[in-house]
């Protein structure tokens, strides 16, 4: 069932649309992220679901009500900000159940629900702990189980790891994924770090001047970006003119193999890195720069002809800079562009 429904939902600050006409819909016990760069409109989308930002037009509606008129703290949604917004004069406990205090309860009956969540993210026992002695990955547990305290039917969280160091983020965001599966939470986040949200989301939503360029699947959005811009945005740099015939497409670094049934005429063709594979013969480059990346070496090519070409080998006998190299294109990592 669809708890958050989103119908033309625009904001306009002057004579700019932030926010421009966006549908959108997040099922019970679905987490989406939605992604985009700088001034996409992403934070002030979940702004106006959290009630913090007025619609220039369309409708917000929660489990099937409108929520025009209905302000923060009656809407039933759990916020988590990126600073923690923690209250610095109070200890772990008495933060994690201020929601519940503002609800009337008392201690004793919020006492074993606070232990709980403590518990559940991995802070066992720190009722007693001040806020200043936390680290930040400690800060941002607290944070979340505060908005999850007054058991939220739809929990918000705007750039929730975004201070973090990225080991730390990634340990996280996997233990998030876990917290949310077993609580059955609703969950609408936003991030600029598309690992973060490929990680987290059932479903990903990339945003560009206040609209959706794309929403589906983590792996529907990576294997076939709807556009050039949804490609770049995802890190994919090898982006080219084409001229599609039949399985093959004519562009500056040559013929290049294209799935069966690709749209034919001129395109716009993207190659995966993974897709530049180092043969005995192809096009001719030289290596321009070396990176490790872990589990392979990332490579900056200079073609004979055309723009550079990012390309990843492995670990054992990968090219040093300067040397010269042959590339060929794997068709499975190639994808013609949507128009």
């Amino acid at each position: 069932m669809t708890l958050l429904q989103l119908e033309g939902v625009s904001v306009r600050l002057g004579e700019r649309a932030v926010v421009d006409s966006v549908d959108l819909e997040v099922a019970e016990h679905e987490t989406v992220c939605v992604l985009g760069p700088s001034g996409s409109g992403k934070s002030t989308l979940l702004r106006v679901v959290a009630g913090l930002q007025q619609v220039s037009g369309g409708r917000v509606l929660l489990g099937g009500a409108d929520q025009a008129g209905v302000p923060v703290h009656r809407r039933g949604v759990g916020l988590m900000f990126q600073d923690h917004q923690l209250f610095p004069h109070r200890d772990v406990g008495a933060n994690v159940s201020f929601g519940l205090r503002m609800r009337g309860r008392g201690r004793a009956s919020y006492a074993a629900q606070v232990a709980e969540l403590l518990e559940l993210v991995g802070l066992p026992g720190a009722q007693g702990r001040a806020v200043a002695s936390l680290s930040g990955g400690e800060q941002q547990r607290v944070a979340l189980a505060r908005a999850l305290a007054p058991s939220p039917r739809l929990l918000m969280l705007d750039e929730p790891l975004g201070q973090l160091d990225r080991g730390l983020r990634e340990r996280l965001v996997v233990e998030l994924r876990g917290l949310f599966s077993r609580l059955g939470t609703t969950v609408l986040a936003v991030t600029h770090d598309q690992g973060e949200a490929f990680a987290l989301a059932d479903r990903v939503v990339v945003m560009r001047d206040g609209r959706i360029a794309q929403a589906g699947t983590p792996l529907e959005v990576w294997q076939r970006p709807a556009s050039e811009f949804v490609a770049r945005f995802l890190g994919f740099e090898n982006v080219v003119p084409a001229t599609v015939t039949g399985a093959v497409a004519a562009t500056a670094w040559g013929r290049v193999p294209v799935p069966a049934g690709s749209p034919e005429g001129e395109q716009r063709l993207m190659i995966r890195p993974a897709g530049v594979v180092l043969r005995d013969a192809g096009l001719r480059c030289e290596v321009v720069s070396r990176t490790f990346r872990g589990t392979h070496v990332a490579l900056l090519l200079r073609p004979e002809g055309g723009p550079v070409l990012e390309a990843e080998c492995g670990l054992a006998g990968a090219p040093a800079v300067g040397d010269r190299v042959a590339a060929a294109f794997s068709p499975a990592e190639v994808v013609v562009l949507p128009r």
